[in-house]
This record gives C-alpha cells, sequence and structure tokens, in this order.
C-alpha cells in the first residue's frame, strides 16, 4: 500500500510542476491567444490561434503594471501588440503599432500619415470604397466624434509620452485608436508572432496552411 501512495505523489509531483512551469511561462515568456475578430484581416483570421512574446517589451510583475522586474525595448512601428483594452480592462486587443510616442498621426481619405510622411502599409486592406469627408471636427477634436464619421480622415493628433497609437489591418472594419484613443505603454503585454494553429469556425476546418506563419 505504501508502494501505491509513493506512486500517487510522485505523479501528483509531476502535475503539480508542470503546471508551475506552465503558469510561469505563461507569466513571463509566451502567452497563447485566440484571435475573436476580423478587425486583423488578412494577417490574422477569425479562429488564429498565435503566440505572443511578452518577454521582448520586458517583464512586469503581475498585478503592478508599472513595475518591471526587466525592462526590455519600446515596440516598433508596425509591429503587432496585444494590450489591454483602454476602456475594458478585462479585455485583450490586438492591433498594429502606427504612432510611437511623440509622433504625429493624420489620416486623409484612408491614406495614414505618419510625421507628415505617408505610411507604406502592405498588409492593410480596405473594404469600403466610401469615403467619409474631412471634417473640421475630425481635425479639431477626432476622439470625441462618435461613430465612424473620423475613420477615412483623422487627425493631425500627437501621441503622448508613454503611449501608443495602434489600428487594425482590416482598416474599414476596425475598433482601433481611431475611435478610442492612445494605448499605454505600460498596458502592452507582448508582440505577436506566431500562428500555432488555426480552425475555421465557417467550415469547420483546420487551416494548415496557417499553422507555422510567422506575424509580421
Amino acid at each position: 500500500m505504501d508502494e501505491f501512495w509513493e506512486k500517487v505523489w510522485d505523479w501528483v509531483k509531476s502535475i503539480l510542476l508542470a503546471l508551475l512551469l506552465a503558469l510561469f511561462i505563461r507569466t513571463f515568456f509566451v502567452q497563447a491567444y485566440k484571435i475573436p475578430s476580423g478587425s486583423m484581416i488578412p494577417t490574422l483570421l477569425i479562429g488564429d490561434h498565435i503566440l505572443v512574446n511578452k518577454l521582448v517589451y520586458g517583464v512586469k510583475i503581475p498585478y503592478l503594471r508599472a513595475t518591471f522586474l526587466y525592462r526590455g525595448r519600446l515596440p516598433h512601428r508596425q509591429e503587432v501588440v496585444v494590450f489591454i483594452y483602454p476602456r475594458n480592462r478585462k479585455l485583450d486587443f490586438i492591433k498594429r503599432v502606427i504612432g510611437l510616442p511623440g509622433d504625429t498621426i493624420m489620416i486623409r481619405n484612408k491614406q495614414v500619415y505618419v510625421n507628415g510622411r505617408p505610411l507604406r502599409e502592405p498588409y492593410v486592406q480596405h473594404t469600403d470604397p466610401h469615403i467619409y469627408p474631412l471634417t473640421e471636427a475630425c481635425v479639431e477634436h477626432p476622439f470625441s466624434v462618435s461613430g465612424i464619421l473620423c475613420r477615412d480622415n483623422f487627425g493631425p493628433v500627437k501621441v503622448p509620452p508613454g503611449y501608443i497609437f495602434v489600428m487594425g489591418d482590416n482598416r474599414d472594419e476596425s475598433y482601433d485608436s481611431r475611435f478610442w484613443g492612445f494605448v499605454p505603454l505600460r498596458d502592452v503585454k507582448g508582440k505577436a508572432f506566431l500562428i500555432y494553429f488555426s480552425w475555421d469556425p465557417r467550415t469547420f476546418h483546420i487551416r494548415w496552411r496557417r499553422i507555422g506563419k510567422l506575424i509580421h
């Protein structure tokens, strides 16, 4: 009987160790996410399962967002990042970094300008041919305008220190910084880097060709 309980205890210890190791890796190094919406099409599709590098921007102490165990680099423009949604801290969003601290962001007829220069964005798709015209409100107070009136003509706005400006690749179908403002750097969780699984919810099939694809 003693031998039986020793085997049980060895099994329990192995399970606990594996769980602790998984929790440690998830907290500080890599975390998995599932894409629930189409705001990042064509880069990321609904049903893609991705891995996020949490180490690249620094390691934070859990529940203390501004306290770093290790400080990494700042996000680079056009990297795809996961962050805490500013208007509901229970939600994580995934978007592409467009503006860095100090940048001036402006949109004219769907074209994004950073510091007065057009941004080359081969990853973007536009699904709506309609262009909402430029209005004074979208220039002076774009964040205060409700709806999508400032979607195609926006700003200019200057990204404040400690923040970034993010947008979805599915530009006409993305709810992003154009509508709710800047993202604090302290709320950025990590950089998306790999699709490890992909399930098409419409056809109930695995998208084999997407598995292992790097996220750019």
